[in-house]
């Protein structure tokens, strides 16, 4: 990269994320040692309503939602949602990228990159594992007593929790620490925070540079005058699933419709901007747990005394719950004979569709973890659910710019049935080991009265073999009804500027190039075209990593696997 000059650079990223990693702009704060994003146990304290390191979308309300409007948060400071995630390390099946049927991007093409990315700190020797790469992965620095309750000899469907932590220093293991930060005495690479991108500059449909001004949340003193910032060779986009459709469509780049409702000049007409937006949905299940149970209560309620020992435990040796996100367990389940009759009809044509020739695809991972309070708390969310939204730009009455942001969430009916069964299994597993001491009944399905189903405190678990709950048809009603009420965003948004053919509403080809223009590409999880059955932070860096071997190979530098 030539020495830049304050006005242009080769390269410029609009979005300081997972993927994006030389000037990046980022809406958001830097994100260096500060205790907020190293240190595990703090994640939580990002969803306060007050928090500026999250955007908080609102979705538009639903009547598949009971009325509701769904808020999804998305990452907003350097080093994006990686900074402020749950920090859980899984990976998606080697099918889900297959099934994209985009060239390159098959799995056999990117084990490779998923072994650069990670030292993985669990297992010696898998060979789909890498041991040499910036993002560490271990089990954290400290392991919850209730995990290693009744299953944990279940080695086909349990597995212990593995986390973006480092083993030995027990701090977050984060796209900014571990691809920026550490380039420190990089003068070819300059990150601007506080900045939003307005749009991109174009000349002759070739990208040339970008609009930006002060981010008025990071910067609230800051005058709001518009810059401009040229780049001789390549702009990518890399402001995730809700950012980057937004910026395109501000630059011309989207359904005619859309940009006519703003007052935007079409620049390119490419109706999948903004569309076939994904997520997981999720649902949250408080129990109670015994006394004497170790839990995250004290450090979450910021506890003076237990949160000064486990510091100082921390500082010394990178142990103790400051190390762990109190995410122990986690269940892929896929569902027997039984299991799948009794889920009814209304799931038997996505079962057959599409999960039941691939084993592989698991209806959805059960989660135990433990928010305030002596709780367990069980949490489900479907990892392939059918229907899908949208987010747009659009201008409000006050004529102030916002988005129209539909989630989709339940919006196809095949997608609660494994929800409402996700409740009965998990409450099935909690009822039954050790520390449970029952349900708490305001977070749970209103039963009806006199219903064997009914939530209420227990002195114990029942018997391992005891026989299960039996739910009437009222019961399951209420349970639907709770979900409505209840199912929420796992922050994994992803899709809406899809790697596909343009003719199928595609917004990137397999080179993440802005299909129609020049010298601009997208590179977050934007890109991706359908699920990932995992957590969406090891897709994201993947899509970095194939980012920057794309990019290299696009400007003649080499790029080593």
């Amino acid at each position: 990269m030539s020495s830049p000059s304050p006005t242009e650079f080769d390269i410029i990223f609009a979005g300081g994320g997972t993927t994006a990693c030389i000037l990046i702009l980022e809406a958001g704060e830097h994100t260096l040692d500060k205790p907020a994003h190293v240190q595990p146990y703090q994640f939580p304290f990002h969803m306060a309503p007050t928090s500026t390191t999250l955007t908080f979308n609102v979705g538009n309300p639903s009547p598949r939602l009971n009325g509701r409007a769904v808020i999804v948060p998305c990452g907003r400071s350097v080093g994006g949602g990686s900074t402020s995630n749950f920090m859980a390390y899984t990976r998606a099946p080697a099918s889900d990228y297959d099934d994209w049927g985009v060239e390159g991007w098959e799995s056999k093409n990117l084990i490779p990159l998923m072994k650069k990315l990670e030292t993985y700190e669990v297992q010696p020797g898998c060979p789909t594992h890498g041991y040499m790469g910036p993002i560490k992965v271990s089990a954290g620095g400290h392991k919850l007593g209730i995990c290693e309750e009744p299953y944990s000899d279940d080695t086909d469907d349990l597995e212990t929790v593995k986390r973006y932590i480092d083993g030995t220093i027990g701090r977050r293991s984060d796209a900014a620490h571990c691809y920026l930060y550490n380039q420190a005495q990089n003068l070819n690479l300059q990150i601007w925070v506080g900045k939003r991108v307005t749009r991109i500059i174009f000349e002759d449909k070739r990208a040339v540079g970008i609009e930006f001004t002060n981010d008025p949340v990071s910067c609230p003193d800051a005058d709001r005058s518009v810059s401009t910032v040229k780049a001789s060779k390549l702009v990518v986009v890399s402001a995730g699933a809700f950012g980057s459709p937004a910026i395109l469509e501000k630059s011309g780049i989207g359904a005619e419709a859309v940009l006519k409702r703003c007052g935007i000049e079409p620049l390119i007409s490419l109706p999948g901007v903004g569309e076939n937006y994904r997520n997981h949905n999720a649902v949250l299940v408080p129990y109670l747990a015994a006394d004497e149970a170790v839990t995250m209560d004290p450090l979450w309620r910021r506890e003076k005394s237990a949160t000064e020992d486990a510091l100082a435990q921390w500082t010394s040796n990178g142990k103790s719950l400051i190390a762990s996100n109190g995410i122990d367990v986690k269940i892929k389940w896929r569902p027997d004979d039984d299991e799948l009759k009794a889920m009814g009809s209304a799931f038997q044509p996505r079962w057959h569709e599409f999960f039941r020739d691939r084993p592989d695809k698991y209806v959805g991972p059960l989660i135990g973890t433990l928010p305030p309070r002596n709780y367990m708390m069980a949490a489900y969310f479907t990892l392939y659910p059918a229907s899908t939204g949208s987010v747009h730009i659009k201008v409000d009455e006050n004529g102030k710019e916002t988005l129209d942001f539909t989630t989709g969430f339940l919006d196809d009916p095949s997608d609660i049935i494994p929800i409402n069964f996700a409740y009965k299994k998990t409450r099935e597993i909690c009822r039954r080991i050790p520390s449970y001491r029952g349900e708490l009944a305001d977070a749970h399905p209103k039963f009806p009265e006199g219903s064997a189903a009914a939530c209420r405190e227990a002195s114990g678990p029942v018997d391992l073999n005891a026989p299960d709950i039996i739910y009437t048809a009222e019961d399951d009603e209420a349970i639907e009804n709770y979900h409505r009420d209840r199912v929420q965003t796992s922050s994994h948004s992803l899709g809406t500027c899809a790697m596909k053919p343009r003719a199928e509403q595609g917004v990137v080809d397999a080179r993440l190039n802005v299909y129609g223009v020049r010298n601009l590409k997208v590179a977050d999880m934007s890109i991706v075209p359908k699920d990932v059955g995992t957590n969406t932070y090891s897709t994201a860096l993947l899509i970095g990593e194939k980012a920057a071997m794309i990019i290299a190979e696009d400007l003649g530098i080499d790029f080593n696997v």
